[in-house]
């Protein structure tokens, strides 16, 4: 597959779309990338908490992968009780327009998509009336 420059565009594992989309497609790296964003420095428990909903499993994972990519550090401070924050790398940083570009454009068409999802949906069961 070319693009219309003749530049290959990679749609294999190692393909760039694919791997960016890999890390975002899951439930909480934007949202956890929005609220450091937002919030600067928090805590393990501080993320948790204004998520709400995410297990400490899921937590864990999601701030490891993002550590891995580099769009977080962890800073670890040996207390007692020993303290951990995270906050955005340069690399996360740059991220936050795109996803506020992107959260800005589903806030502006979410009322048309949640339409079209509706009318697929009685298409579909009309489909299968007959």
């Amino acid at each position: 597959m070319r693009r219309k420059s003749g530049e290959k565009i990679w749609i294999g594992g190692t393909c760039p779309i694919r791997q960016v989309l890999d890390r975002f497609g899951d439930k909480w790296s934007i949202l956890i990338i929005e609220l450091l964003s937002h919030e600067g420095k928090l805590r393990f428990s501080e993320i948790a908490q204004t998520i709400g909903d995410i297990s400490q499993k899921m937590l864990t994972v999601t701030l490891r992968s993002l550590e891995s990519d580099g769009l977080i550090i962890r800073q670890f401070y040996p207390e007692i009780p020993p303290r951990v924050e995270y906050e955005l790398s340069e690399l996360g940083k740059s991220l936050v327009p795109h996803i506020q570009q992107l959260a800005a454009w589903g806030h502006t068409h979410m009322d048309k998509i949640l339409e079209n999802r509706k009318r697929f949906e009685e298409k579909q069961q009309s489909k299968t009336a007959y």
